[in-house]
């Protein structure tokens, strides 16, 4: 089997496509054939040492985290998940290795594939949802009618938080470049700011979320924006954040935590509510680190990035 792994933390220039050797999935692991893995931009900042106090000194590493496939066996405490199913999700945080032939998952951080649901299509669910309903769900308890506030609502994990809060009932206004405006509407944004053009901590309006998921935002800007009892998702937590926030309780630092509940709630909506991602390039296995290296480089390609391993 190949993936793209690296031996030491870096830049682009340490990542290699390599033989390696899947381990058997234990406990609640469950081993799955990658058919696609969609590119983040954790993938790169993982491999650059940004987590290494979590993810550690231990080397090969793979890379990726978001994938689509079909499980090829599970440990002896998976009830979920048997051989043949066609499943979405996210590798092991710690580990990663989702651009890879195959990869070991955690069973609570995969769901069942719908039928009418692409692996393409699903294989963007993972990250950029996971991330959007931690936020919104898990840590602001979102309400049908609140109004929520999406800073770089046409990224990937913006334009899936502007679906999620729509699919609750909620209002949404938000902020992108002047290219993704349109799109931005169309998806339902009520009011759409140009962030090139206008200072969002200007915005007369206050509102119950924020959630800066374009992380370019300073927590002073963010609670400046709040209703009182409002809360604001920051997507780049650092320690001091996480002790802000034991004295603020409307700060609310955000790490994807994937769960059973909410990759099925994302089941259902691309099944029922058409929650698709736009895909942008589509490579081979083979041509995945001369595209990482462009993404990470600052290259827009209008969609998700994904990594065919057939």
């Amino acid at each position: 089997m190949k993936r793209i792994q690296y031996h030491q933390y870096g830049g682009p220039e340490v990542m290699r496509l390599e033989d390696f050797q899947l381990a058997a999935p234990a406990g609640d692991e469950v081993a799955v054939q990658v058919k696609f893995s969609a590119i983040n931009p954790i993938d790169w900042k993982m491999r650059n040492g940004v987590m290494k106090i979590v993810t550690g000194k231990a080397f090969p590493r793979g890379m990726g985290m978001d994938l689509s496939g079909t499980v090829i066996a599970v440990g002896s405490d998976v009830t979920r998940f048997k051989p043949g199913d066609a499943v979405f999700g996210l590798a092991r945080f710690k580990e990663a290795g989702a651009l890879a032939q195959a990869v070991l998952a955690k069973e609570t951080a995969l769901a069942k594939k719908p039928k009418d649901v692409s692996f393409e299509d699903a294989a963007c669910l993972g990250a950029p949802g996971a991330t959007a309903w931690t936020g919104l769900i898990d840590k602001a308890r979102l309400r049908a009618g609140q109004h929520v506030f999406v800073n770089g609502c046409a990224g990937a994990v913006g334009e899936a938080t502007v679906r999620i809060a729509r699919l609750h009932g909620a209002l949404v206004s938000g902020s992108c470049s002047a290219r993704d405006m349109d799109r931005a509407k169309q998806l339902g944004v009520q009011k759409v700011f140009d962030y090139r053009t206008t200072d969002v901590s200007t915005i007369g309006e206050r509102f119950d979320v924020i959630y800066d998921t374009a992380a370019t935002m300073t927590t002073a800007q963010g609670l400046g924006m709040l209703r009182k009892d409002g809360v604001f998702l920051d997507l780049n937590p650092s320690p001091s954040k996480f002790i802000g926030a034991l004295f603020n309780r409307r700060l609310k630092p955000v790490i994807c935590t994937p769960t059973a509940e909410m990759l099925d709630g994302l089941a259902q909506a691309a099944r029922d509510e058409d929650f698709r991602l736009p895909i942008g390039d589509i490579v081979p296995l083979s041509e995945a680190i001369a595209l990482i290296t462009a993404l990470e480089a600052g290259q827009k390609v209008g969609g998700k990035s994904l990594v065919a391993m057939d």
